[in-house]
């Protein structure tokens, strides 16, 4: 018995961190639990380009929704709570945990896989026809992130052209 015991003074035993994915993980407790981490990781990064600007519009929340169904093979109604926790995990976080979320999910991704993410970031930050610089921006840091070649990123960006801001015409005020 130590003398922290005997005086009654033991720290109590801390809960395990099981890290920033683990709401998102428990809730996709159906799934086999790498699969679930790697949704989780899909879905926590997609929320970081749609919140680039400071806002996650319900457009951008849709097609997250609409996304995470698809690339998990989940229900639209699963994906939107999905999306729902990720969204406030992000809010909570003030982006700290996103480089953490984003370098496990290069750990965990084939090189396929993340260029596929990369397209989806393109896609939610084009849900209401505009990407902006600050979107733009945020994909291209997350694609040096995950180790995407320049020359690879520019394929996936290039589909995307029409919606970029930077070369729609300003309207006159």
């Amino acid at each position: 018995m130590s003398i922290w015991s005997w005086l009654g003074l033991e720290r109590q035993q801390e809960p395990e961190d099981r890290g920033p994915l683990a709401e998102i993980e428990q809730a996709l407790g159906g799934l086999e639990p790498d699969r679930a981490h790697y949704v989780a990781c899909f879905a926590y990064i997609l929320t970081r380009a749609a919140r680039a600007d400071h806002e996650v519009t319900d457009g951008e929340a849709r097609e997250m929704e609409r996304l995470v169904a698809l690339r998990a093979d989940l229900p639209i109604e699963v994906a939107g709570l999905i999306v729902q926790i990720t969204r406030a995990l992000a809010t909570r976080s003030g982006g700290t945990d996103d480089f953490l979320v984003t370098r496990e999910f290069d750990r965990i991704a084939t090189h396929e896989q993340k260029l596929a993410l990369i397209d989806c970031l393109f896609a939610v930050s084009s849900s209401d026809e505009s990407i902006l610089t600050a979107e733009d921006n945020e994909i291209r840091r997350i694609a040096n992130e995950l180790k995407i070649e320049h020359s690879e990123y520019i394929a996936v960006r290039t589909g995307h052209l029409k919606h970029l801001s930077v070369f729609k015409p300003r309207e006159q005020g």
